[in-house]
């Protein structure tokens, strides 16, 4: 089985939305996610917990957590959500960016067009790679 992780700075939005979406779309005796950031949040950002919840999926009990090498080393990608310099690194593993804006701080308008958008990538990279 795959492993990709997905990965902020504050695991408090993108990267839960992408590895959500993730775990709903993937056959999950292929492949997995999994998020986590740099600096930890200390919660998932309301806002994005909403607009997910608008598609069926509940990221209310979903807890921010560390990226550390140990959590990344069975990773297959790490796939980093537009954090800039700011984005983990990780040796021997490929690593793909989305450059997505950060939900944080943003009204459910904007929020709604971040998850779309994350959907749609993770849909053709789980088509891409087999993993439906």
């Amino acid at each position: 089985m795959k492993v990709v992780v997905f990965a902020c700075v504050h695991n408090a939005g993108r990267s839960q939305m992408a590895a959500a979406w993730f775990n709903r779309i993937a056959d999950p005796e292929k492949a997995r996610a999994i998020s986590a950031g740099t600096q930890p949040s200390d919660h998932v950002h309301p806002v994005v917990v909403e607009a997910m919840n608008e598609k069926g999926i509940d990221l209310s009990k979903a807890e921010p957590q560390k990226l550390t090498a140990e959590l990344a080393k069975e990773a297959a990608f790490l796939v980093t959500m537009g954090c800039g310099e700011s984005c983990p690194y990780v040796p021997g593993v490929p690593i793909l960016d989305w450059p997505l804006p950060d939900p944080k701080g943003q009204g459910i308008e904007p929020v709604r067009v971040i998850r779309d958008e994350v959907e749609a990538r993770v849909r053709a990279f789980v088509d891409a790679h087999g993993w439906a």
